[in-house]
């Protein structure tokens, strides 16, 4: 009789995780002022369709299926390589959103996730949400994660240091950025660093002058060239099974009290500094410190990272002083 009893478990146990996963429904709201994009419809069945197809293959443990999803081949792409890292479930049922329509797209920012990673631990159980970029058909053409909500924001609300599609191109491709860590996609890294990009990185050192006097610490800086931080980042990518890079504010309110960090360039108005404080973690390495990019955005082509600088947060037991911090400032620009 036991047996017969545990035999059942198992039955109902299996029925139960065949059922199909429940569907996630999506409703888009724009701001007053903005008007309702023709195709809003459409991207509401469409991310529905994504996201339940999602909420299936976490529960299955299983590969997405994008066979026949209303995808670009660029989103497909995205969000598979985010999936070949970490799977993820949506934990609405019902997900409302405010859309932003733009000239050649909309999107919506705040799709929410929880993580499941497979096998390695890393944020199990975190609450993240992803960026959905839709065509003006209403197809999703693209799929990422976002930044941290506080940097969202400040990033979107910089004033008028930039026009506001400049602001959320910039914040696009930063968020890009970030994905392409997280997901090891060495290919982007490659297109993203001009070839002629700086890198350059801090490092904290002990000096000891003599017995008698140990010292302290200091940070040293090293430079590379394109060639030799990609072939470095190559073998960080090959002996860490993840990679979780996160960006926030500098400081409590950004930059001084003011904006998280976007500067334009007076010389060159396509050139733009931003500003970060990192946090990177793997599997064998973690450190904190502060990102510095040099973007250059311009009409029709896809934008260079010409610069990019990494600092230690904390140096002998201090936090490295905000005035010490890479900015635009420092490049002449």
């Amino acid at each position: 009789m036991t047996n017969r009893i545990i035999v059942l478990f198992f039955v109902l146990l299996g029925a139960v995780a065949m059922l199909p996963a429940q569907t996630v429904t999506v409703t888009l709201t724009t701001d007053e002022g903005y008007e309702r994009p023709a195709a809003i419809s459409k991207a509401e069945e469409n991310l529905s369709r994504v996201l339940t197809e999602i909420n299936a293959a976490q529960r299955e443990n299983r590969n997405l299926n994008v066979v026949g999803l209303p995808m670009t081949d660029f989103a497909v792409k995205s969000l598979t390589m985010i999936w070949a890292t970490v799977h993820f479930y949506c934990d609405d049922e019902e997900v409302v959103d405010r859309c932003w329509p733009f000239k050649d797209f909309m999107e919506v920012d705040h799709i929410p996730l929880i993580i499941t990673p497979q096998g390695e631990e890393f944020g199990s159980g975190t609450y993240q949400e992803a960026v959905v970029e839709f065509d003006k058909n209403g197809r999703i053409s693209e799929f990422r994660f976002a930044l941290d909500n506080q940097l969202r924001e400040s990033l979107t609300n910089c004033g008028a240091v930039v026009e506001e599609e400049r602001r959320m191109e910039i914040l696009q491709y930063v968020e890009r950025f970030r994905t392409a860590y997280n997901t090891k996609d060495i290919n982007f890294l490659q297109q993203v660093f001009s070839d002629d990009a700086l890198i350059i990185t801090g490092h904290v050192v002990t000096t000891k002058i003599n017995e008698m006097d140990p010292g302290g610490q200091k940070v040293v800086y090293s430079k590379q060239n394109k060639q030799q931080y990609i072939a470095n980042l190559k073998r960080a990518f090959a002996r860490n099974k993840w990679i979780d890079v996160k960006f926030s504010q500098i400081g409590e309110n950004g930059e001084a009290g003011g904006c998280a960090g976007i500067t334009r360039s007076v010389s060159d108005p396509n050139k733009y500094g931003v500003r970060l404080r990192q946090e990177w973690k793997s599997s064998n390495y973690s450190d904190e410190g502060y990102l510095f990019l040099l973007w250059e955005f311009r009409d029709g082509q896809s934008p260079v990272v010409h610069v990019r600088t990494w600092q230690p947060e904390w140096v002998g037991g201090e936090k490295l002083p905000e005035s010490e911090i890479f900015s635009l400032g420092d490049f002449n620009l």
